[in-house]
């Protein structure tokens, strides 16, 4: 038997299935019934599509992500200002993209490209929107959704039924509670919550379970009073943080996302708003 024969029979792909023939597939593909599978997408070794799956455009999908059904990958961006140009949708490895999940390319106004990382869960009906940025073992719960041009840190967790406004920064390790609307930047480690989302602390459950040591944590625990909870100005205040605090990483992590160019206001505690 052939070459090409022996590399189609190590590919599950049903009957009903539509693959256009220009769509590269890895090694041992799974594609369950009615999917339908663009001219453009890459998928990646093992890459398992559930029925009913729809993956378009230039889509590339990176090994041993699985799809459930329903979702809707790499379909036109929801942007009144797209207008056909060749934007990509680069999803990492291992994720896991549940029921109704929509993820769309970028545009030509926020770098063509939206980029999704390695090992994130992405729970029923969350909608990842053009431009977008997401790291890795990132988590968006049921019906959470990124608005175009969004930014999320690695580990961070996105509650049930939230939205954040686009140009949104979140940042690493940050735990969104459910049912909140975000419109400010998100620091690293911190926790945000409520219907105009306020920062309500660090996420400290979150760095407990992912090994950060009682003495990092009293590190943060004391940057994030100084930062919020003392008087004078913002500006002052992270100008001391960061000469209190120049080797410690997690800190300094904290200060370096606060300093860089962000279009949008920071999170900030209720009492300090």
């Amino acid at each position: 038997m052939g070459g090409l024969a022996c590399y189609i029979l190590r590919m599950s792909i049903h009957p009903s299935a539509i693959i256009d023939p220009s769509a590269k597939l890895g090694k041992d593909v799974n594609i369950g019934p009615y999917c339908v599978v663009g001219a453009e997408v890459v998928l990646g070794d093992r890459v398992r599509l559930h029925a009913h799956v729809v993956v378009d455009g230039k889509t590339t999908i990176g090994e041993d992500t699985e799809i459930f059904p329903f979702a809707s990958i790499g379909t036109a961006p929801q942007d009144l200002k797209f207008h056909g140009e060749p934007s990509t949708l680069t999803i990492g490895k291992r994720n896991k993209i549940r029921e109704h999940v929509t993820m769309n390319p970028g545009t030509e106004g926020g770098g063509m490209t939206t980029v999704v990382g390695d090992d994130c869960l992405f729970m029923m009906g969350a909608h990842v929107a053009h431009d977008c940025q997401v790291g890795n073992r990132v988590i968006l719960a049921n019906n959470a959704t990124l608005a175009g041009h969004v930014h999320v840190g690695d580990h961070a967790i996105i509650g049930g039924l939230s939205a954040v406004h686009q140009f949104v920064r979140i940042g690493h390790h940050a735990m969104i509670g459910g049912m909140s609307g975000i419109e400010n930047d998100v620091i690293p480690y911190g926790q945000a919550t409520g219907k105009r989302a306020h920062l309500v602390g660090l996420n400290l459950i979150g760095l407990k379970r992912r090994g950060f040591s009682r003495e990092e944590i009293q590190n943060m625990r004391a940057a994030f009073d100084q930062l919020f909870l003392q008087s004078g100005t913002f500006a002052a205040r992270l100008e001391n943080l960061a000469n209190s605090h120049p080797e410690t990483s997690a800190v300094t992590e904290i200060v370096s996302f606060l300093r860089a160019d962000s279009s949008r206001a920071v999170c900030l505690p209720e009492q300090a708003a």
